[in-house]
């Protein structure tokens, strides 16, 4: 029986199995072994001739299979990845798309209002001329004079969003006087709006910092605008300089938290529920943000909804 089980469990390491326990026993013998082992009974000619007792293989086979199964594993594992950034992709070019059909019918719209306008108010003056009626005659030019500016301003925020897909756009820097600049930014706005507005203005006299004059007016002049056109009927903006850098808060409704990390994206509004009469495009933060890093410097934004928001500029 002993040979037995040593040509047994040679021909098992063979085979490529290591049993750590092999048992050979005549029908009828008796061996001790634990209560895990398989038995395996041997015929000849339908005679039972002897049982075999070996240990489960079980363990061993996973020990010869864990590189497939492993490799297996990682497989499946980069396929679901794959599956769900896929899904995330095809999301997230769905949600662009609609943002920018978003953006395309208010433009559209936007365009059209200032165009009828002053083309109605040219058309009156062409059609039915009074040149004793001066009243009526500045009346409709200064319709259309507004028209056209709010039309140019459209125009301005296109060719703004255009010119940031150029990558390698320069900034014709130069040293700006901050105090004269901001408040020639903040004279423009107060006449542009028809609400209250109250400005603070902290800055040193002699504060210089080194930028693009244009773009930085934008820049500074989209934060405005936004704080204007998100508040209510009286607005109170302060804008201040330290030595680090450039603050622009308001008193306005402030940004859900949920949606502070996508303000900067392309075609994104904020949803506000209760607000319908504030149209945009999705695209002035977006400008902002692209300016700021082509000047080096960095943005962010701290804002609680009935409370306001501050966006800082690191220079």
């Amino acid at each position: 029986m002993s040979k037995m089980e040593e040509a047994f469990r040679r021909d098992l390491n063979f085979s490529g199995y290591y049993p750590e326990e092999v048992y050979i026993v005549a029908p009828g013998g008796t061996v001790e072994y634990s209560s895990d082992l398989w038995e395996i009974g041997y015929r000849i000619n339908g005679d039972l001739t002897y049982y075999a007792y070996i240990s489960p293989l079980t363990n061993n086979i996973l020990r010869e299979m864990g590189g497939v199964i492993i490799t297996s594993a990682l497989i499946a594992l980069a396929l679901t990845f794959g599956f769900w950034y896929l899904l995330h992709v095809i999301a997230r070019q769905r949600t662009i798309e609609e943002m920018k059909d978003d953006f395309t019918n208010n433009m559209t719209h936007e365009l059209k209002t200032p165009i009828a306008i002053a083309y109605a108010a040219n058309d009156s003056l062409l059609q039915f001329p009074d040149p004793n009626d001066e009243a009526r005659t500045k009346k409709y030019l200064t319709a259309a004079l507004e028209q056209l500016s709010k039309l140019s301003g459209l125009v301005e925020s296109i060719l703004a969003m255009s010119m940031e897909r150029r990558k390698h756009l320069a900034m014709a820097k130069e040293n700006i006087n901050l105090k004269e600049f901001l408040t020639k930014i903040i004279e423009q706005q107060k006449l542009k709006t028809e609400k209250t507005c109250e400005f603070v203005l902290e800055c040193p006299e002699d504060a210089v910092v080194e930028a693009d004059p244009t773009h930085f007016s934008n820049v500074i002049g989209n934060l405005i605008d936004n704080s204007i056109k998100y508040s209510g009927d009286s607005v109170k903006i302060a804008i201040k300089l330290d030595s680090t850098g450039l603050s622009v808060s308001d008193n306005g409704i402030g940004i859900p938290e949920k949606s502070l990390p996508d303000i900067w994206s392309k075609f994104y509004r904020v949803p506000h529920g209760n607000r319908t009469d504030v149209r945009g495009y999705g695209i002035g933060l977006f400008y902002v943000k692209s300016i700021i890093e082509k000047h080096g410097w960095n943005i962010s934004v701290v804002s609680r909804q009935g409370k306001g928001s501050i966006f800082t500029i690191k220079f």
